[in-house]
Formats: C-alpha cells, structure tokens, sequence
C-alpha cells in the first residue's frame, strides 16, 4: 500500500474577504474530491484571506498511481486562472517505511 499527500500553498486573486475566500476554495476542494475520488482538505492558512493550504492525499496498491493522480490535481489546480500556485510539495509513505 502506497499512501501520497500533496501539500498547495495557494494565493488567491480578487479575494477581499474570508467570505469570498470560501467562495474559491470550496469549489476548488468539491471538484479535486469528485475529480480525482482523493481526500481533500484546506489545512492552513485559515485566518488569511488571500492565502490557503490545501491538502490531498490518495492511496493505492503501486506508487506510480499515487503520483500520477497528484500530479493530475496539481495541474488542475495551477488550470484556475483565480488562483496562484505558490509551491507544492509531495510525500510518500510505502510498505518500508
């Protein structure tokens, strides 16, 4: 079993509020969820309105899956014109650890 996470720090665009930033995030999370059937999360950040952390993990039997999908989220990600990527950072855990 392999188990990857992927960590966004993000920058959003015209966001003036916390309200507003709910309002990019939570499609963002809905359509990684729906997209890629991986957990998702906004993990950081929570007090910043122009700045989120959102985090995604997947499992698989091989490792290659594991980062072939958060690959495909990382660039669906950097795909929103509404968003900056700021870096993103993946982890992996397999049997030997």
């Amino acid at each position: 079993m392999y188990v990857g996470a992927l960590e966004l720090d993000l920058l959003l665009g015209d966001v003036q509020s916390l309200k507003q930033k709910r309002a990019v995030v939570r499609p963002l999370v809905s359509e990684l969820r729906r997209r890629f059937d991986v957990a998702v999360a906004e993990v950081g950040e929570h007090d910043l309105y122009r700045r989120a952390v959102v985090g995604v993990s997947a499992v698989s039997a091989e490792a290659g899956q594991v980062r072939d999908i958060l690959d495909a989220c990382e660039r669906a990600v950097v795909g929103h014109p509404e968003l900056e990527l700021l870096s993103a950072r993946q982890r992996m855990l397999g049997p030997e650890d």
